[in-house]
Formats: C-alpha cells, sequence, structure tokens
C-alpha cells in the first residue's frame, strides 16, 4: 500500500477527506458538501435531465458525428444529430453533453410474480409454469452519468492554468474563461468525463449548476427529473438516505442493488455524484475500482528525485577520477 500524503487539513491527494472545501482553503463556516444521488431503480429514461441541463448551460447539439461535436446538420442532413442506432442519441458525456442516459438492454431469467392462484390457464412467458430454467425476459436498465464531482479530482491536481478549482460546495468546476486548453484534465480522469469541446479546444464538464447553487437553487437536472432519479443534496444526506434505498430494495428481493461511489475510502476518496445500481459497475460503463490518478505523484517525484542524485553522483565521481 502507498502511504497517504497529507494536506494541510488531512489528505490532498488521496485518501479519506471530510471536507474537500476547507482543504481547499475556504473558511470555517462554508456550506455543507452537496451532490447528487443517482437511484437507477427509478429511472425511467424520459431524458428531462438531459434536456433541462443543455436548456440551462446553454450547451450546443451533439452532431451525429459523436458527443461534443459542434451543432450543425450531419451528412444526413439529421439537424438533431441522432444516432439512429438506439434510444440513447447521445452516446456519452462529452464537452456538450454533461447528463448522459445510457439505455443498456439486458436478457435475464424471468421472474416468477406472486400471485392468487385462481385456477385459470396461465399466460406467462413459456416455461413459467413447472420448469422455469429456459425462461427469460428483457429488461431495460436506465441511468443518467454525470461527472462525479471527486473527493480527490486528478484533473483539479494536474490543471496548470488554475481553470479547474474547488468550489464551496466541495464541487469541482472547470472555469472556462481561464482553460487554455492544454487537455492535462483529459488523461487525469479515471471516469473519462471531462472533455474538449471541438471548433473550441477548450475543457467542459458538468458544473453542478454553480449559478444556481449561489442563488439557493437545485440543479436543473434534479428539479426537471420526475421519478426523483436523481437526488440532490448535501452528501451525508444523500448517503444515509442512499444506504437505506438499499436495505428496502434488497427487503423486496433486488439482491442485486449496490452502491456506487459512496464509499469515502474508494480509490478517489468517494464521489460527490454517486449511484444505486442494478448490476455491475461495467454493464453501465463504469470503472469498477476507480483510483485518482496523481496518487502516486510524491512518491513518483522523490524516485526521481533520488534517481537524479544516483546520475548526479556517478557523473561527478566519473569526472574527479578521470582528473586524477
Amino acid at each position: 500500500m502507498t502511504e497517504r500524503t497529507p494536506g494541510p487539513h488531512g489528505n490532498s491527494l488521496y485518501g479519506p477527506l471530510a471536507d474537500p472545501s476547507a482543504d481547499a482553503g475556504y473558511p470555517a463556516g462554508h456550506p455543507p458538501r452537496v451532490g447528487f444521488f443517482t437511484d437507477t431503480s427509478v429511472c425511467i429514461g424520459c431524458k428531462a435531465c438531459e434536456v433541462a441541463c443543455k436548456e440551462w448551460n446553454a450547451l450546443p447539439v451533439d452532431s451525429p458525428a459523436g458527443p461534443g461535436d459542434p451543432v450543425g446538420p450531419g451528412a444526413d442532413g439529421d439537424v438533431l444529430g441522432l444516432t439512429g442506432m438506439s434510444y440513447d442519441n447521445t452516446g456519452a458525456l462529452g464537452a456538450s453533453t454533461y447528463r448522459h442516459v445510457a439505455f443498456i438492454e439486458q436478457t435475464v431469467p424471468a421472474r416468477t410474480a406472486r400471485g392468487v392462484d385462481l385456477g385459470m390457464p396461465g399466460s406467462g412467458p413459456p416455461g413459467a409454469d413447472g420448469d422455469a430454467g429456459d425462461a427469460t425476459e428483457v429488461r431495460w436498465l436506465m441511468s443518467s452519468d454525470v461527472c462525479k464531482h471527486c473527493t480527490h479530482a486528478a484533473c483539479l491536481d494536474v490543471c496548470p492554468t488554475g481553470a479547474l478549482i474547488r468550489t464551496e460546495h466541495g464541487t469541482v468546476l472547470v472555469q472556462d474563461d481561464i482553460c487554455n486548453g492544454c487537455g492535462y484534465c483529459i488523461p487525469a480522469c479515471p471516469y473519462g468525463v471531462i472533455d474538449q469541446r471541438k471548433g473550441d479546444g477548450r475543457a467542459f464538464k458538468c458544473t453542478m449548476c454553480q449559478d444556481r447553487l449561489g442563488a439557493g437553487l437545485m440543479p436543473a437536472c434534479a428539479t426537471a427529473c420526475p421519478t426523483e432519479s436523481i437526488q440532490f443534496g448535501p452528501l451525508d444526506e444523500l448517503r444515509a438516505r442512499a444506504a437505506e434505498r438499499v436495505d428496502a430494495l434488497h427487503a423486496a428481493g433486488v439482491d442485486e442493488a449496490r452502491l456506487y461511489g459512496h464509499d469515502p475510502n474508494d480509490g478517489v476518496g468517494g464521489d460527490g455524484a454517486f449511484f444505486l445500481l442494478l448490476d455491475e459497475p461495467e454493464v453501465y460503463g463504469l470503472p469498477p475500482d476507480p483510483v485518482v490518478t496523481t496518487r502516486d505523484l510524491p512518491s513518483m517525484w522523490r524516485h526521481a528525485a533520488a534517481a537524479a542524485l544516483t546520475v548526479a553522483g556517478t557523473v561527478a565521481a566519473a569526472f574527479l577520477g578521470a582528473r586524477r
């Protein structure tokens, strides 16, 4: 295990960190850390969150060439930028898509519903009566993905201009007027969230509607969600609420329900946007064990310094030996 790197108020590069805003220098009395809890078990794939995010942030439409491309008709004249491959027309998060609703179609073993025996012929799927071993059904897994606003955000660590900052609410914000388009933040993100907008060059991602937070409003996506799949609030309250929801689903027989990104002891110190999933993270396109990519920077610099000193000592010894 690599040793933790303590910062002025705790572990600045990785490990549990109770208050990222305080670690960033905000004084006592700053607002509590807020975040998103996305309960995918009640997501209906309506894309209201996508539309609300696009409208509030005045984001351009994605073209058929892929997420992040500037607005404009594609070669087929489709001004809406529809992929034509599935209900998932945005494809992925990008510089012009801060919310992305994934549609995942699965074939799973059929579940026999509890009911009352009326003594009438059944109308269930083949195999439902008696041997149900081969019976299957199709289900959709839908999930609204977003920037995770990590406790330890590698994108923020590597930004050379200070364009990426930690806000007083604990979120991670890109100041697009300061971004120089270097792109260092893009490979640093363990989730592949942040991206450069083509035709612009600067990096963009979810802001958690920082302008709305400052006015005491919820982010646009959470406000628009009709099923409360996207829940917003103080992060500690959301974590407690999420644990209760998982317990309720397990009691109802949904044993596959699990939380993702909620644990402060994970590789990024816990996410500011976490999820209730109904399958493995990989099914949703999420890394199973994300780790902040700047975690080992101190040890790397120590090893580099030691190597440099060794080379300098060898050269000096060779030079002095040659003079004799």
